[in-house]
């Protein structure tokens, strides 16, 4: 079963794939991340996931889209749900993307994360598979963070210090 993968970094990437391929899954990773700022950021994880792609031999498709502005109107008047919108926005695409390329299935490496909002995040997904007509292949994979993180560090592959956005790289840094 082809698996089309929205992947937001090579660490989570790492995290996930190990679960995954326990499903026998072929995996198809999926770059869209209009979110990640700024542009130096962006590159650095864009960067690091081709190097873990193809150093892995797995499959990557680039929505290679530096989308500041898309992000920034899409925020802009729902700060207080910023990260529903960033995920409807990411998510939305790679279910449009894997329904229109004949993929059986498409998840997230979001669904690892210990920081983000899982349950939203599996709801968005349910929403936009019977939108497209698609599979969600849902699992939760964050049991699989920690040591997807420890891999990343012991093989150097870059590591982002926060979500994404620039909002969280103030959260990140100012502490609220």
């Amino acid at each position: 079963m082809k698996l089309l993968l929205h992947t937001c970094c090579a660490p989570c990437l790492i995290g996930t794939l190990s679960a995954i391929r326990e499903k026998d899954f072929e995996v198809c990773c999926y770059w869209y991340n209009p979110n990640i700022h700024p542009y130096t950021e962006y590159k650095s994880r864009l960067n690091a996931l081709e190097n873990y792609t193809r150093e892995n031999n797995i499959e990557l498709i680039k929505e290679d889209y530096y989308g500041l502005r898309e992000f920034a109107r899409g925020v802009i008047n729902n700060l207080d749900d910023k990260c529903g919108v960033c995920y409807d926005m990411r998510i939305k695409k790679c279910a449009n993307y894997a329904a229109e390329n004949k993929f059986d299935a498409f998840s997230s490496t979001l669904l690892v994360s210990l920081y983000q909002d899982h349950g939203k995040i599996k709801e968005l997904c349910e929403k936009y598979a019977s939108l497209y007509n698609i599979k969600f292949e849902y699992a939760d994979y964050r049991a699989n963070f920690r040591a997807g993180q420890k891999q990343a560090r012991e093989n150097n592959i870059y590591m982002q210090k926060y979500c994404g956005c620039i909002f969280s790289e103030e959260e990140r840094y100012i502490k609220k």
